[in-house]
């Protein structure tokens, strides 16, 4: 059971006792939903998955500290990961001379320590290439437009069984792409997203729909043409969502039926958002 739902039966002060008790009490409640549990394959995957993303937060501090020690000394290198990788070692070569032997050190050593994090992030990125090749959900997974091997062994490392969510909007709340509601006194309002579930995997599926967005202008199919009239009705930032939210639909059919991703065809008609 996720944390959250026991929290309310817990009593005031917190200790084991009253938690075991909290605990016992909110799995009697009927409408309780639980988290279902992972085999060893799945965890193997998600550990990869944390693995990389702790590298790629590692190099990303990394690369700011070499920014900032660099301005210092009157060296600007321009932003981005891609682009340092790119100039860094000239820039570190034809500025040597405005640099002690000790500063000179330092900063090759740093990046040397970039580029040893640049491998590690290669091995596992290959591993997870690999794996979502041989595993027939992950096959089924990347037939949809804008899911990659990174997406897809994330999506099944995760969903352990996806039968049980009742339907494609269930799997779509539970990865926190559905509005979130206020309705107090009667009057239904809906904010923006409710951003519950784990946050890696709806930031895998909205920057997959960002990547969509590229080139739903130079095709006519059904899809495309909706994807192209919604972000002319809501936004570039809206339609993300949108789209992330019909990815997370159409795994759930996907997942549950076993049957790969077949594009609709025929015109286009109006979705409401």
């Amino acid at each position: 059971m996720a944390p959250q739902f026991v929290k309310p039966y817990v009593k005031s002060n917190t200790n084991d006792s009253r938690e075991a008790e909290a605990i016992a009490e909110a799995v009697t409640r009927p409408t309780r939903r639980f988290v279902p549990a992972k085999d060893v394959a799945q965890q193997d995957i998600q550990a990869l998955h944390r693995v990389r993303e702790r590298l790629i937060g590692e190099r990303t501090a990394l690369v700011h500290a070499v920014h900032g020690l660099m301005h210092a000394y009157g060296m600007v290198m321009p932003k981005g990961v891609a682009k340092f990788r790119q100039a860094v070692g000239g820039k570190l070569e034809t500025e040597k001379d405005k640099r002690t032997p000790l500063s000179q050190e330092m900063f090759w050593k740093l990046v040397e320590e970039f580029a040893a994090l640049e491998a590690q992030l290669a091995y596992d990125q290959e591993q997870l290439e690999a794996l979502a090749t041989t595993h027939p959900a992950c096959q089924r997974l990347m037939t949809i437009p804008g899911l990659g091997p990174f997406s897809a062994t994330a999506l099944v490392a995760a969903v352990s069984d996806a039968s049980a969510c009742k339907n494609g909007r269930q799997c779509a709340a539970w990865l926190g792409l559905v509005p979130r509601h206020y309705s107090p006194g009667g009057k239904e309002r809906l904010l923006g997203m409710s951003k519950r579930g784990e946050s890696s995997l709806r930031t895998l599926l909205i920057h997959g729909a960002r990547a969509t967005l590229r080139w739903v202008g130079r095709k006519t199919d059904r899809r495309s043409q909706w994807i192209r009239q919604l972000s002319e009705r809501r936004g570039n930032n809206r339609t993300p969502v949108a789209v992330a939210n019909t990815h997370a639909r159409i795994v759930w059919a996907l997942l549950t039926s076993h049957q790969a991703y077949e594009p609709a065809k025929g015109s286009s008609r109006r979705r409401s958002e």
